[in-house]
């Protein structure tokens, strides 16, 4: 009797500080079929930050190639379906449909005498921000999509300080081989300005830079060119464009 009573009393002491192990302690983790609840939160972390990675993997994907494309000057021309750029046929247009009523006529003639003498309308600017030219020098070759010439080309006189054109960050400042000192400034609304052909740089890659703000040196950095010159490029989301356009080099 006493060793039956000695058994069951030590059985239920083993089931319950078994029980209070798998319920209370850490231990539990140990036993196998139960998950860590530190190892699923670790696992949630990684899973979070590998989601973060690979989007911060394909923005700079996409920032490097358009990069790319301002280093090598390649071009994608947009394809257009003359289809879907043909004039409407008029013959099937009712034109007593659209013309204006008297009403409307009216209401017109007044809207533009209440513009006309409208002293609280106040003109906006039409751009973010003012474009100043790199350099004062003679365009010796201007911007040409069809002959694949992305820039225009300046003729400057040695050691002609060469200034950014607006305030932005240095995203690229070192030389090349076909190209010399090469410094491209990102600006505000996806707007790269692109100087090559310097011949030393005074600016680092990730300096923030002012508008008006000497970042190079003109001059002859490599051996197939003999006279200096400023090779100036401007893009817009990953297009070049005419710098002549925005800014005034004369």
């Amino acid at each position: 009797m006493n060793v039956f009573v000695v058994g069951s009393v030590g059985a239920i002491l083993i089931i319950f500080v078994t029980t209070y192990i798998i319920a209370f302690t850490p231990l539990r983790e140990y036993i196998p079929g139960y998950a860590s609840s530190k190892l699923k939160q670790e696992a949630l972390e990684m899973a979070i930050k590998s989601d973060s990675l690979e989007q911060s993997v394909k923005v700079n994907n996409a920032y490097i190639s358009s990069i790319k494309k301002v280093l090598t000057g390649d071009l994608e021309y947009a394809k257009l379906n003359k289809d879907s750029i043909k004039a409407l046929d008029p013959e099937g247009i009712d034109e007593a449909s659209i013309a204006p009523t008297e009403n409307e006529k009216v209401l017109r003639e007044q809207v533009i005498k209440e513009d006309k003498f409208n002293v609280f309308d106040s003109a906006k600017p039409k751009v973010g921000f003012v474009l100043f030219p790199p350099v004062q020098g003679t365009i010796i070759e201007k911007y040409s999509p069809k002959n694949k010439h992305l820039a225009i080309t300046l003729a400057l006189g040695k050691n002609t300080p060469i200034k950014a054109i607006g305030a932005g960050t240095i995203i690229f400042s070192d030389w090349t081989p076909s190209s010399g000192y090469v410094v491209i400034i990102r600006h505000k609304d996806d707007i790269l300005s692109v100087y090559k052909n310097a011949a030393s740089v005074t600016k680092s890659q990730g300096n923030i830079v002012k508008s008006g703000e000497v970042i190079a040196l003109a001059g002859t950095s490599t051996p197939q060119k003999t006279n200096a010159t400023l090779r100036f490029e401007l893009w817009k989301d990953g297009f070049p464009i005419d710098p002549t356009q925005f800014i005034n080099f004369n």
